[in-house]
């Protein structure tokens, strides 16, 4: 169901496991998320719910970002705005595309385009929290 050049996302979680499967590519030192729509991700007119729409846009901006640098940056979504330019239906090959904005102390901005075959479905942008991670 992958699509050549990708590979099982790195990370996992109950809400990931339950979603996914989500797919991975480096390229250029970007992470690329990819998603096979699926029966489950489907709406009643058989269209890829928005809803795992901004689920990919999420995990894509989040895992790019945090795993950018070495240690890991401890981020919290505060704000995901979205626009939806096309749309996705049952068995599109879905790839997130991130680009990060701006980093500061406390703050990351991000954005990234969702495409099925070149054309653009989902744009978005973001504002995470950077988080200190806490002594053990």
């Amino acid at each position: 169901m992958k699509k050549e050049g990708f590979e099982a996302l790195f990370r996992t979680s109950p809400f990931l496991d339950t979603n996914g499967p989500f797919y991975q590519k480096k390229e250029k030192g970007k992470l690329i998320v990819g998603l096979r729509v699926l029966d489950k991700h489907v709406n009643g007119r058989g269209y890829a719910h928005a809803g795992i729409l901004m689920t990919l846009v999420d995990i894509a901006i989040g895992y790019h970002a945090a795993f950018s640098e070495n240690p890991p940056l401890n981020l919290v979504t505060i704000s995901l705005n979205t626009d939806f330019m096309s749309s996705a239906k049952l068995g599109d090959w879905l790839e997130a595309h991130v680009v990060v904005s701006k980093k500061g102390r406390t703050l990351l901005y991000a954005s990234a385009t969702i495409v099925k075959d070149e054309v653009k479905v989902l744009r978005s942008s973001a504002i995470y929290s950077i988080v200190a991670h806490k002594s053990k």
